[in-house]
């Protein structure tokens, strides 16, 4: 580093226009030879002190700084990335759950509906067999009924005949006879 700032002070001593003037050139009334002198000095004294070194240091230290940030940018562009992967593997599980549960809500839905179907099925069917066992018990009823007010019709009818006809005694024996065939028809 020391040639390459001599040779650039002295590259600047050939092209300057006090080479050019006339007089001597190492001279401290020459501004250029001066302020070539204050140049070098100012040199030496950045490297007495170990300037360029201490930049150097300090431009080292600030790669390895620069190269420690890029690493945990690149750890930390690696984390996000396994958390970015994690999350959408997740939202695809959870995804998949819902739909899955959307699934099992209409199969429910279908289910219940079939059974609230059959469910109103039987109770239509034990409404008209209950309809149908009324009907039935009104008929018998009503038959019970007209059997026995024809009955008692041909009771009335027969103690009239019976009355009208023959002797006591054969209408004794009339009516019991007519009592054990009634009697027989019934049971």
């Amino acid at each position: 580093m020391n040639r390459l700032a001599l040779s650039a002070a002295l590259s600047g001593l050939v092209a300057s226009p006090a080479l050019a003037a006339t007089g001597p050139f190492f001279s401290l009334r020459n501004t250029d030879f001066v302020v070539l002198l204050a140049f070098l000095l100012f040199l030496a004294i950045l490297f007495y002190f170990k300037v360029p070194a201490a930049i150097g240091n300090h431009l080292d230290k600030r790669a390895v700084d620069i190269r420690a940030d890029l690493d945990e940018a690149r750890r930390l562009r690696d984390e996000a990335q396994e958390i970015y992967a994690s999350y959408e593997r997740r939202q695809r599980e959870v995804k998949g759950q819902a739909e899955e549960i959307v699934a099992n809500a209409r199969r429910e839905a279908e289910a219940g509906a079939a059974k609230a179907k059959r469910d109103l099925e039987v109770s239509i069917e034990r409404r008209l067999k209950s309809a149908q066992d009324q009907i039935a018990s009104a008929e018998a009823d009503a038959v019970r009924a007209v059997r026995d007010r024809a009955v008692q019709t041909a009771v009335a009818a027969a103690s009239d005949i019976l009355r009208t006809q023959g002797t006591p005694e054969t209408r004794s024996a009339a009516i019991d006879r007519a009592i054990d065939d009634v009697a027989a028809r019934f049971h």
